[in-house]
């Protein structure tokens, strides 16, 4: 239990350039927190204690602002940026090292039964306010951008990005230098693209008009 949670607190020392100390993370991080907390509810779940464990779960909602279903499988060094708004659903399975920001949601449609939230991967980061919804899969070492809305499966080291989410795929490796923020949006580029031909051309006519 100690060395779990040693690792929980050392993975967001490193991922966190705000974090000071570890009785920082300790006592005042609400991810640190939620995650602490979904463990023992998880606990309960799994003996089919359903009323303590949504009890905890519910207490730590008004603690955190964080929603955690108690069914929910999260794997280790599992980090919560902030939290703030954050929604995890009773069948989602998190793999290791993920990172989730604030405002972000892993949830059903709303239209399946079973297995109706997301399976995540190993190292998958998604950025704040992102939507994940659905039974799907986003594979491992893959980022989904801040805002983002996932309604299908995502390839291993890819990025999604828009609403509905577009892959982009960077040469089949895994995405290193990408934060939340600064992932490409290929639609964007071509416009960007188009726009710049559009201008040759009048600029072309205008010389020829000459």
């Amino acid at each position: 239990m100690f060395e779990r949670l040693k690792e929980d607190i050392a993975c967001i020392m490193d991922r966190d350039p705000a974090a000071k100390s570890a009785a920082e993370v300790y006592f005042l991080y609400p991810g640190f927190k939620a995650i602490r907390s979904h463990r023992r509810a998880n606990w309960f779940y799994r003996r089919r204690m359903f009323l303590i464990a949504r009890l905890i779960s519910q207490w730590c909602v008004r603690r955190t602002g964080i929603e955690i279903h108690p069914g929910a499988q999260i794997g280790r060094r599992f980090f919560i940026d902030h939290g703030t708004g954050i929604v995890i659903g009773e069948t989602t399975v998190i793999g290791d090292d993920v990172t989730m920001y604030q405002g972000a949601t892993l949830g059903g449609t709303g239209k399946e039964c079973g297995k109706r939230h997301p399976t995540i991967g190993n190292n998958v980061m998604i950025g704040a306010g992102a939507k994940v919804l659905g039974p799907v899969s986003v594979g491992d070492n893959s980022k989904i951008a801040a805002g983002a809305v996932v309604i299908k499966t995502i390839p291993p080291n890819s990025t999604a990005v828009g609403i509905p989410a577009r892959i982009v795929r960077r040469n089949g490796k895994r995405t290193q230098d990408l934060d939340q923020i600064h992932i490409p949006d290929p639609i964007s580029h071509e416009l960007i693209r188009l726009q710049r031909e559009i201008d040759k051309l009048k600029k072309t006519t205008e010389v020829e008009k000459q």
